[in-house]
């Protein structure tokens, strides 16, 4: 195992270089989702992350997802689940295990990959609020901690999902002028 603190600086590098190229932990620091210490958040997560893989042996991946779900969730009031964070957790596990062995070159091309990566920054713009006045009960609100509603676009590849129209209404039934329909019991 490698135990050098160099190298075990080299892996703190490579936990930085991970979480900070991860588009969920950009937006979320860009937008304050983490309140006016988002950045500094950040930064201590990289420290606690690191922490966890060296207190814990033979870490599993869905045990890191858990333990950054669950700091993203508290730090952040963001929950993940754009199928990210099970990417970036395998890139964690295969840098720790390239630790472990003491193959810090390929280690060091991988920071050096990611560094590069970080570069190409997320654009986060707001979803357009709605017309309506009927939408007083929406979820959208962040003031009680709700859910944030935005659009991401990545400089990078990305992957489109198109959700199908909804179904037509169906037709107004007779007598249905105003939108109402009486219904009367017979005697």
């Amino acid at each position: 195992m490698a135990a050098s603190g160099d190298s075990r600086e080299l892996f703190t590098e490579g936990v930085s270089a991970v979480l900070h190229s991860w588009p969920v932990l950009q937006i979320a620091v860009d937008n304050g989702f983490g309140g006016v210490y988002g950045h500094q958040k950040a930064d201590w997560m990289v420290d606690v992350v690191q922490q966890f893989f060296h207190d814990n042996a033979d870490l599993q991946r869905c045990e890191v997802e858990d333990f950054i779900s669950e700091l993203m969730d508290q730090e952040f009031d963001t929950v993940v689940d754009d199928g990210s964070l099970p990417q970036m957790c395998d890139s964690l596990v295969q840098m720790f295990g390239q630790w472990q062995q003491g193959a810090l070159q390929p280690l060091r091309h991988t920071i050096t990959t990611l560094t590069q990566k970080k570069s190409q920054r997320a654009k986060v713009t707001a979803a357009p609020a709605q017309s309506d006045e009927d939408d007083d009960d929406d979820d959208d609100d962040d003031e009680d901690g709700g859910t944030q509603m935005m659009e991401c676009e990545s400089s990078g590849p990305s992957v489109s999902r198109t959700d199908p129209p909804p179904p037509p209404p169906p037709p107004p039934l007779q007598g249905e002028e105003d939108g109402w329909t009486v219904v009367r019991k017979k005697k």
